[in-house]
């Protein structure tokens, strides 16, 4: 009998039914002197008791500010201590904190913070030459809702940190009114249609998440989890910090940024045992120069995300740095994220050629993206998650919400996909036009709606072509005004600043037309094939495609 593409993630453990908040605690009654949290370049230590307890402070002093249930406070961070302590604050209070990408710039952070009504902002003063500060007084005027702003190592951090004495009886009769059904945060994604979406995600969705990634890569309290990756995407704060912190294990941050250097050092000197990353940081860190320096030798497992791995840097993982049991994790943040994970002990050739089975209590299935239908074993389609994960919607959007989320709760994602015989996953394509640059997911959309606003432009069309670093890179097909002239160099300087660093066009090419389909659509897959044999990219193609 044929079999069709769906698989249910039947498990014995059972769905974790509380808050993150009382999650935590729960951890700190069984490891209380264990390490809960390291962040290297601050020279931070937290034990579990030390941590919750400066949550607590947090979480008191922000509701003696007069924060409650259902605000929003945006974090506008890179990676630190005072991130991880604002995210389990927020929590406790029933506050929903709003990720806010440090790659931001004026027009996005302008957007996330009014779009989600943030009545806060808690940030860095500065990153990477970047003054947090002087863009959040640019962008306030215009936001009516932003009532104040708390900047990480200022006095005015130190005394809302130092907290409320008076108010930790109100933090603890607020925690036990939560539901663990209630949202507790919101994730932008990049829009199709030119906006970012505010994936917006409960207690249950992100706390479920990471626990079942960690508790399939077998996270004890014996376990330290090494995080390079962002806080501000679901690969840190959900999968690193949530799953760290529901098994009980222990956090370690090696930089504000990925650095290859801080992040050996880290496993070195902080013992750790698994290893986050994308395919592009562990080859920055097998390439690096002083690699042989470090004893990597604490390392068992991990988990490469964002794009497929080659099998010769997964090899290389395995014999070079130890990482005998690495997984590989798919899904997208408006499922919590992760849908399908390797098993830590499969193949070689699961590892790099699928994205895994199907998380516990989850179902998937591919569909005909055409009628709807599941389609046979094997054959692709679009493919589809449903349960706990799936999120609660876009905040404040329903229309978009409803081209996302069915009737039945199915989450359409957009990706092509097949299940083998086995429940292996294999993702063959996008439906949609979104670019993988790094690990990050960027939809041409949201730059083609930026770059309209150019005096000059007349029509854009972006699109991802191959590259042997990133995956991939943007590249822009610009048609000018009548009359007009342009550089590819002034098409870049007018989008510096306003948007993110990794969302400005590598290339630009000025064209007067586009190939179109006969009923007037731009045919993107010709643009791409012309572009990598104009650029030379031939190499780089059959790099990415392997």
């Amino acid at each position: 009998m044929t079999r069709l593409s769906y698989e249910h993630g039947a498990f014995e453990k059972p769905l974790i039914g509380e808050t993150i908040g009382h999650n935590l605690e729960r951890t700190v009654a069984r490891n209380p002197d264990g390490d809960a949290l390291v962040s290297c370049h601050q020279g931070v230590r937290y034990s579990y008791t030390e941590f919750n307890e400066a949550v607590d402070r947090l979480a008191s002093g922000m509701l003696a500010g007069g924060l409650s249930k259902g605000d929003r406070v945006g974090v506008w961070s890179t990676n630190c201590a005072e991130w991880a302590l604002v995210q389990y604050a927020t929590a406790k209070l029933g506050v929903i904190l709003v990720n806010i990408n440090p790659s931001y710039r004026l027009s996005e952070l302008e957007y996330a913070l009014g779009q989600s009504g943030c009545r806060w902002v808690m940030a860095i003063r500065e990153s990477h030459g970047s003054d947090f500060v002087e863009m959040v007084d640019q962008v306030r005027p215009r936001l009516a809702g932003l009532e104040r702003a708390v900047f990480f190592g200022t006095p005015e951090w130190e005394e809302l940190a130092a907290g409320d004495p008076s108010h930790r009886d109100g933090v603890r009769a607020g925690m036990d009114e939560l539901d663990f059904d209630e949202p507790i945060n919101i994730q932008y994604t990049s829009g199709t249609t030119g906006f970012p979406k505010g994936a917006t995600l409960t207690h249950h969705n992100i706390l479920n998440n990471g626990h079942f990634v960690g508790s399939l890569l077998g996270y004890t309290e014996r376990d330290r989890v090494c995080v390079p990756v962002p806080l501000y995407h679901c690969f840190g704060m959900v999968m690193g910090n949530l799953g760290a912190t529901s098994n009980g294990s222990c956090i370690v941050y090696p930089a504000e940024a990925f650095d290859p250097f801080k992040t050996l050092e880290a496993c070195h000197h902080e013992r750790c045992t698994s290893l986050y990353g994308v395919p592009t940081m562990f080859i920055a860190q097998l390439g690096h120069e002083r690699f042989s320096e470090f004893d990597l030798s604490s390392l068992r497992t991990g988990i490469m995300a964002g794009s497929p791995c080659p099998i010769e840097v997964m090899k290389r993982v395995s014999s070079e740095m130890g990482i005998k049991e690495i997984s590989i994790a798919f899904g997208m943040t408006e499922t919590s994220p992760v849908t399908t994970q390797v098993p830590r002990d499969d193949t070689l050739e699961n590892r790099c050629g699928t994205v895994g089975k199907v998380m516990p209590h989850t179902e998937i299935k591919v569909v005909d993206p055409t009628t709807g239908r599941t389609v046979v074993r094997g054959e692709p389609g679009e493919f589809l998650a449903r349960g706990y994960a799936v999120m609660r919607g876009y905040w404040n959007d329903p229309e978009r919400t409803a081209e996302s989320i069915d009737q039945q709760r199915w989450m359409h994602t957009g990706d092509l996909a097949t299940i083998d015989e086995q429940g292996y996953v294999r993702v063959v394509g996008r439906i949609k036009d979104m670019v993988i640059r790094g690990g990050e997911n960027v939809y041409p959309r949201e730059i083609e709606e930026f770059l309209y606003t150019h005096p000059k432009v007349a029509d854009v069309q972006v699109i991802g072509v191959p590259d042997e670093r990133y995956g991939e890179e943007l590249m822009a097909w610009v048609v000018l005004r009548p009359g007009e002239q342009a550089t590819d160099e002034e098409i870049r300087e007018f989008c510096r600043g306003q948007i993110a660093h990794y969302k400005i066009p590598r290339y630009v090419k000025f064209v007067d037309s586009y190939p179109m389909t006969v009923t007037g659509k731009v045919q993107k897959f010709k643009m791409r094939e012309t572009a990598v044999q104009e650029l030379g990219l031939d190499k780089a193609a059959a790099i990415a495609t392997a």
